[in-house]
């Protein structure tokens, strides 16, 4: 391994960790009014679906970011979901389900709308690199279920 592909497998460990935060919230708030016994499945196979897209959504991405100037245009459309986030526009509530179906749908229906921006941003920082692309998708996944079960917790401590 040399010094760029270390710091390339940083950098997505911090896109990841930035980016991440919103899926687990989608996850903790579309799984809290979920029995205990169904809560873990909801959270695994959500998690999982939701992987599964990412991974073709990274593989699209990889592949567009090659088209001239569409890296360029994928960078401002992260400085305009930045902007967005910073003016604290309401992209709408998370509903609570009481049903591992319904759980799981708005987990995958949320992390295909919300993972644009870390989609976008790990593919730009692996440059093509296919091992850095697994490996940002292999940190994303463990970050989001932890932040998930973590939020879910609070949730229960401080129900307000």
């Amino acid at each position: 391994m040399d010094q760029s592909f270390i710091l390339n497998l940083l950098e997505i460990l911090l896109i990841n960790i930035v980016l991440s935060g919103d899926n687990a919230v989608v996850i903790a708030l579309a799984c809290r009014n979920l029995p205990d016994q169904h809560r873990n499945k909801a959270v695994v196979f959500g998690t999982l679906g939701a992987v599964v897209l990412r991974v073709g959504l990274t593989f699209v991405a990889v592949y567009l970011l090659t088209i001239p100037f569409l890296n360029f245009i994928g960078g401002l459309l992260l400085l305009w979901i930045a902007i967005s986030l910073l003016k604290g526009e309401d992209d709408g509530d998370i509903k609570a389900n009481s049903t591992l179906a319904g759980a799981i749908k708005t987990i995958i229906i949320a992390d295909l709308v919300m993972s644009l921006d870390n989609v976008v941003a790990v593919a730009g920082a692996a440059n093509g690199n296919i091992l850095l692309i697994i490996l940002g998708l292999v940190i994303s996944i463990p970050l989001i279920i932890w932040g998930s079960q973590l939020l879910m917790k609070i949730m229960e401590k401080f129900p307000i």
